[in-house]
């Protein structure tokens, strides 16, 4: 007999188009944990914008919670602390948007790929 009978070449085909819907499940696991570490990032960026908000309305002396203790804080220096998190929460949150158009991208190609091989 010449090469594989027709029945094995199927199997290998169905066997590829398994193997890229475990990808493509993992694909869409990884967005799906991209877009709530964003979430996360988000709100924290927002709750440090309120922050720096309200502290530009005080005239009055400022306190930061360190654990369970309330501490007194120079407003300058929590101004400047605030500012370093809202940089890094910026560029954290570029990072995952870049990862997260990334996977989308990466996702809806294999999806096309498997649902034009289970449509054949």
């Amino acid at each position: 007999m010449l090469g594989k009978p027709w029945f094995s070449y199927e199997m290998e085909i169905n066997k590829e188009t398994e193997n890229q819907i475990k990808e493509l499940q993992l694909l869409e696991q990884n967005l799906q944990s991209v877009l709530m570490q964003k979430q996360a990032f988000q709100l924290e960026l927002s709750e440090v914008e309120n922050a720096l908000t309200e502290l530009a309305k005080v005239k009055d002396e400022v306190y930061k919670i360190v654990g369970n203790v309330m501490l007194k804080y120079s407003k300058e220096n929590l101004i400047k602390d605030l500012m370093q998190k809202k940089d890094l929460m910026s560029l954290r949150l570029k990072s995952l948007d870049a990862q997260e158009k990334n996977l989308t991208e990466t996702t809806e190609s294999l999806r096309k790929k498997v649902l034009s091989k289970i449509k054949k």
